[in-house]
């Protein structure tokens, strides 16, 4: 299993534990959502290097791991400077779904987390991810069984219900809690919202009430202010932030975009690229990276006439000469 280190260039922001995950300390309060092509290990890195308090790897399915497909396993690779890493699973089989995770728990993470909140059609509309939700006794039969056979703690990610006419949110996490889950991450949407509308903030703080176990918030957390927001109003002990994060770890420093200096930016970049290079391979690092680098210049001046050009990059050095040569041309454009 492939492992990067970063405890010669890399830093750790410490800072007083916030909360357990059963027996597993969090240090810190935000974690980088599990994104399919964005959470992966050179990425994860790069959060927790700026406080991301847990390393939550991208989901994987119950038959990918049953069957012991390549890139399924590869998905499982981590660092250890990662730890806490919670694994992520998904399947609608409770037999399966319990074999398959007591063969990645022989890679050693330190959670175990059932995705019971993935929206796409092929997934949901075969009773798995958010698709579990309309049979809560089958939630409760896995976490009573994944509880009893797993030796680390089980947790899950729930949306608020299949759609606005069955949001049985509630409900769903009291058997959570009533079968061994040692954590609850709650989506504030319903599966049929997909991303789209308000997330319900109201929702996750009914859940926060009601039960004991910690709680982390979920939607519409787009800057800093938004992470104070959603943890007045729903008590949350922690806030998972996806689509905000991408191209923008500092978020974990508790700082919004337009707060970073454009060199920093540079820096950030710079030693991304290098992650993705090391783990990847040199070109297929590039390509892979392609897709982080036009979120890391979004909110950048002049970033319109960048983008095009660095998905087109074949190498580090061409996204290099590309990046310091439009901070040149920022320069020129706020002395005119």
């Amino acid at each position: 299993m492939y492992r990067v280190n970063t405890s010669e260039k890399g830093k750790r922001y410490f800072m007083d534990q916030s909360f357990f995950i059963r027996d597993i300390p969090l240090y810190g309060d935000l974690i980088l959502s599990p994104m399919a092509g964005f959470s992966d290990v050179p990425y994860r890195l790069i959060c927790q290097e700026f406080g991301m308090a847990m390393s939550c790897l991208e989901v994987v399915s119950m038959d990918g791991v049953l069957w012991k497909n390549k890139k399924t396993l590869q998905l499982l690779n981590f660092s250890p400077v990662e730890r806490p890493v919670s694994f992520q699973i998904l399947g609608n089989d409770e037999d399966k779904l319990a074999e398959a995770c007591r063969m990645i728990e022989v890679f050693r993470p330190d959670v175990i987390d059932i995705n019971m909140g993935c929206s796409v059609s092929d997934i949901a509309g075969k009773g798995a991810g958010a698709g579990l939700l309309k049979n809560p006794q089958k939630i409760g039969r896995i976490f009573k069984k994944l509880t009893t056979i797993l030796r680390v703690p089980v947790t899950g990610k729930i949306r608020l219900g299949w759609d606005h006419k069955s949001r049985n949110y509630l409900e769903i996490a009291r058997i959570l809690e009533d079968n061994g889950a040692s954590l609850i991450a709650v989506h504030g949407r319903t599966r049929s919202q997909l991303f789209r509308g308000k997330a319900d903030w109201d929702a996750i703080a009914e859940i926060k009430h009601m039960v004991k176990i910690p709680v982390i918030g979920n939607g519409d957390v787009q800057c800093v202010a938004d992470i104070e927001r959603i943890k007045q109003h729903t008590g949350c002990d922690g806030v998972m932030i996806g689509r905000a994060a991408v191209g923008h770890p500092w978020i974990f420093q508790r700082k919004d975009r337009e707060e970073i200096a454009y060199s920093k930016k540079i820096k950030t970049i710079q030693r991304h690229l290098s992650l993705m290079q090391a783990y990847y391979g040199e070109e297929i690092g590039v390509i892979l990276f392609r897709k982080h680098i036009i979120k890391y210049v979004a909110a950048m001046p002049l970033a319109t006439e960048i983008r095009p050009r660095l998905v087109r990059c074949r190498s580090s050095a061409e996204i290099m000469e590309l990046m310091n040569s439009h901070m040149d041309r920022i320069h020129e454009h706020k002395a005119a």
